[in-house]
């Protein structure tokens, strides 16, 4: 009997990092937006493109900006971007929430995963979500809008992994605190709308008296959004090695707190 248990071998044999539960989390958090695609990518995408038209309509080239960045091609990068940030925080609140809600919770909970991998699981898949619809985001509204190529796509490409990965964090956070829809529904209409709508997405803070122009960079939707807009048409209110410093070290706080959280169990095995 000894010989023959010695003699056999594990089907999956984990290390430090359980890298199959890790990709089958992320195929999962994938497949569940993916699923409902016009619900998930879709719908964000045309909400963008009314926006633009009701824009267009209303202000349209009556909008004076610096040099020859015409108005429309200023919104585009913003409202591409605040749909990065609104659906990254929503893909890894609502897949907490909703684990929570129909008693599944323990499917995230009892596979041999840590808090880590279980954190990361979540957050790429947030992050995947929210720069799927802000890459079709970007491409419908850049044609509608006429924006030309990309003048920094480097630091585009930055702005938009660190700013989803933010609000993936942010998301994850969310969904642990919350035990019903009512809760992450508060929190998305009173923190992150509202920050999404201040964070000079239509608009140059340049523009505002102060002190609101100081007030609105302490968001850090805009640093998101603005560093984005110079990835992709040349333009910024302000440093964008501020923006970077500032979304490197939020991501590195939230993620502290998260895997902080998601260790402790707190709100989620009680």
């Amino acid at each position: 009997m000894a010989a023959a248990t010695s003699g056999l071998v594990r089907p999956v044999q984990i290390g430090p990092i359980n890298w199959i539960g890790l990709w089958t989390l992320y195929l999962r958090e994938v497949q569940r937006f993916a699923k409902v695609g016009m619900q998930t990518v879709i719908a964000p995408v045309i909400t963008s493109m009314l926006f633009l038209m009701v824009f267009a309509v209303a202000v349209g080239d009556r909008a004076q900006l610096a040099g020859d960045v015409s108005f429309i091609a200023f919104l585009v990068p913003g409202l591409a971007m605040m749909t990065v940030l609104q659906n990254a925080f929503a893909n890894s609140s609502s897949s907490l929430v909703v684990a929570k809600v129909q008693g599944n919770i323990v499917d995230l909970l009892m596979p041999p995963i840590g808090p880590g991998e279980l954190l990361f699981g979540l957050a790429a898949g947030g992050m995947t979500r929210g720069i799927a619809v802000g890459v079709i985001a970007a491409l419908v509204l850049g044609i509608f809008g006429g924006l030309p190529l990309p003048a920094a796509p480097l630091t585009a490409l930055a702005f938009l992994v660190l700013g989803s990965l933010a609000m993936a964090f942010a998301g994850v956070l969310a969904g642990v605190w919350s035990n019903k829809f009512d809760e992450v529904a508060a929190i998305t209409n009173f923190i992150i709308q509202p920050l999404a709508f201040l964070s000079g997405t239509f608009y140059s803070v340049e523009r505002l008296p102060a002190p609101f122009d100081s007030i609105a960079t302490m968001n850090p939707f805009f640093y998101a959004i603005d560093g984005f807009r110079y990835g992709l048409i040349g333009m910024a209110d302000r440093p964008i090695a501020t923006g970077l410093i500032g979304l490197s070290v939020m991501n590195v706080v939230l993620c502290w707190l998260c895997y902080r959280v998601l260790k402790s169990g707190w709100r989620l095995k009680s």
